[in-house]
């Protein structure tokens, strides 16, 4: 019988329906019956497409002895991160602090006041390197529950305490200068693989926000080996088997320091930022290799994760059925010579496997290999190339293919609006215009209420019930900034200052820091405030960036003074852990610059120099420059006063609304900006 799950909207939730253990989802009710039985809770934090989390539910949330352990002495409670990422950074931070590391399934042990005792992540089903079986933690934590309660009570209160007197170092609430960011770069410089490109070592995920500052970097100073990091992080990647070299996209990060052998799970939020980050290489640099992975990224991103509602599902699943009714990572994506020539024949194949990497060791694992681009002499026959790719892709299809979490995240597809938009306007698509509109469409539709207050989460077209957090108020602002500037109409600008009020009433503290989560959400033991980029921009770094580009738009100073005192951590942490602020280091260069405004008044959005002077100013490599084009009279703010010169298409280049003498000069502009 399906346990109260059932209910959720949530696709890893939902997961858990028809486990035996008696599920909570996270809620008053839970923490009630935890005090009214007087049990711990144990709360477990996973999300859709985690290998590890779908491994421990196998091992132990199905198993009915285990199950019957759980719902005799705990109340259990299922989180899904991406659904709560407050409630998972919460108590992350509770695991990180205890244990020197995190990660997912996330096992938590609470007193009914929600206050952490124990902790831990994925535990195995009988004793493992090490590791105590679950079985056996379980029973520990009964008996210390029972047997040691003053104990427990003293451990979670201390916890409790120390979480709470964390405070983080906000600087001086000024942004960068010039010593903050040459530091950064220096100490990135220190930490790159100059032969693999990336930084650090195994595993290695893309550093999409990292390079994003490089670029903005050197358009700004000119400096080569920041522009040298940027290039060659991005070919190796896009060489590797971390790249899906048949339907594009990426993997969320490689297990090896070469790129190779990926974690195959995909990501909305990694593809939407790594969409981004090459078209913006290939228009800083023109390169045929960016061009061709923005684009196939992107079209991965509309083949295969865009839903029924116009919006964007949030993963793709890291298993797949093998074919013998095995879940099996990677199943779907690998290949071995005798597979390529059971789709290409002889000759075809044997092309193919030089071409991809395939031996007949393999790359992976049971002789199969992981399909990259390896670098060689040989010189291959493009349309050759192509057709074998085409048949490979095809009966790829016929594969099982992997899970997919629909669950449509606000903050990521405000990502992925900002990615589509750009792509489809630098590359002349219209169709990933149309893709970016559908998904602010939705947005609009069903995770914005009357009062501008966004909804996290929706699948199936039914608006999820969990409060947006910063990231999204931050993205989605992002997104539709990035779509006012591509399309020219003004409500997008509207709806992002909406989005950004929020901000600045419901998420700033009294010195300008910023929270995780609002003013009147929901209460947890701590209110999480991260600046650090991880997989994603920090809500923090996010929220800066909005901001500094909305009032760039619109002359509002209490937007760029907010900015400023966001990018106040950014001069704190940038020198020291530079690689953890990528983003907020790509916003530091943008206000260091201006950012630079640029107006693009004409007599109608579909005259040709115009266009033509629209699609100069979007290809301007000026760090974090904005656009805002269509006539005089339109109501945009940039366009406000802007004359014709001689009734003809004509740019402004300003900064702080002080602008350079206008020009009709599509070739004058771009020089102006860098182009």
């Amino acid at each position: 019988m399906p346990n109260r799950l059932a209910h959720e909207t949530s696709p890893y939730l939902l997961q858990h329906a028809d486990n035996p253990v008696d599920w909570w989802p996270w809620s008053a009710e839970a923490f009630e019956e935890a005090r009214k039985t007087n049990k711990p809770v144990l709360l477990s934090v996973g999300y859709s497409s985690c290998h590890w989390c779908h491994v421990m539910a196998h091992e132990s949330f199905e198993d009915r002895a285990t199950a019957d352990f759980l719902n005799e002495h705990f109340v259990s409670v299922k989180v899904d991160r991406e659904e709560r990422p407050d409630v998972d950074a919460v108590y992350m931070e509770a695991v990180q602090a205890a244990t020197g590391q995190g990660g997912w399934p996330m096992t938590v042990f609470l007193t009914p006041e929600a206050e952490p005792f124990y902790f831990g992540t994925y535990f195995p089903p009988s004793p493992r390197q090490g590791m105590p079986s679950f079985r056996q933690v379980l029973e520990g934590v009964r008996a210390a529950w029972s047997d040691r309660r003053d104990e427990v009570a003293e451990v979670a209160g201390k916890i409790v305490r120390d979480l709470a007197g964390r405070e983080i170092s906000y600087g001086d609430s000024q942004a960068p200068g010039e010593e903050q960011l040459a530091a950064a770069l220096l100490g990135l410089t220190r930490e790159y693989d100059a032969q693999r490109g990336g930084f650090g070592g195994a595993p290695k995920f893309p550093p999409s926000m990292v390079v994003e500052f490089l670029l903005r970097h050197h358009a700004r100073t000119g400096a080569e080996g920041a522009l040298q990091m940027a290039r060659d992080t991005c070919e190796r990647m896009a060489r590797g088997g971390i790249h899906d070299q048949l339907g594009g996209g990426f993997a969320r990060y490689s297990v090896d320091r070469d790129w190779v052998v990926p974690h195959f799970e995909k990501m909305l939020y990694d593809n939407a930022l790594l969409c981004r980050v090459y078209a913006h290489l290939w228009r800083a640099m023109g390169s045929e290799l960016a061009r061709r992975v923005a684009l196939d990224t992107a079209d991965f991103m509309v083949r295969e994760l865009r839903t029924a509602e116009g919006g964007f599902a949030s993963a793709l699943d890291a298993d797949s059925d093998d074919g013998t009714g095995r879940h099996v990572e990677g199943a779907y994506y690998v290949w071995t010579p005798e597979q390529l020539r059971e789709v290409l024949g002889e000759q075809d194949a044997e092309l193919a496997a030089r071409y991809f990497g395939v031996t007949e060791e393999g790359t992976f694992e049971h002789g199969q290999s992981v399909l990259q681009l390896p670098q060689q002499d040989t010189v291959f026959d493009a349309e050759k190339v192509e057709s074998v790719r085409r048949r490979l892709f095809d009966a790829r299809a016929e594969r099982p293919a992997p899970g997919r979490d629909d669950k449509v995240v606000a903050a990521w597809n405000g990502l992925a609006i900002a990615a589509l938009a750009e792509t489809g306007a630098y590359f002349e698509r219209p169709d990933l215009v149309d893709a970016a509109l559908g998904a602010a469409d939705l947005l609009v539709r069903l995770h914005l209420d009357e009062q501008a207050r966004l909804s996290r989460t929706s699948k199936d077209g039914q608006v999820g019930a969990n409060a947006g957090v910063l990231e999204d108020y931050a993205d989605v602002a992002e997104g539709f900034l990035a779509l006012a500037s591509v399309t020219g109409e003004g409500v997008w600008l509207d709806f992002a200052g909406f989005l950004l009020d929020h901000v600045l009433t419901r998420f700033t503290g009294p010195e300008g820091a910023l929270f995780d989560t609002a003013a009147d959400a929901e209460r947890l033991i701590r209110r999480p405030q991260d600046p650090t980029d991880n997989a994603v921009p920090s809500g923090w770094t996010a929220a800066a960036g909005a901001l500094l580009s909305y009032a760039a738009q619109t002359g509002s100073e209490p937007h760029r003074e907010a900015a400023v005192k966001a990018l106040g951590v950014v001069k704190a942490l940038g020198p020291r852990v530079p690689r953890f602020v990528g983003w907020g280091l790509a916003v530091a260069e943008a206000n260091l610059d201006g950012p630079r405004e640029v107006a693009v008044a004409g007599p109608s959005l579909t005259d040709p120099a115009t266009q033509a002077l629209h699609r100069t100013a979007l290809l301007g490599t000026a760090p974090g420059a904005v656009v805002a084009v269509g006539a005089p009279d339109s109501g945009l703010p940039l366009l406000a006063d802007r004359v014709l010169v001689n009734g003809e298409a004509t740019a402004y280049v300003c900064r702080h609304f002080t602008c350079d003498a206008p020009t009709t000069d599509a070739d004058a502009l771009r020089v102006a900006l860098g182009g």
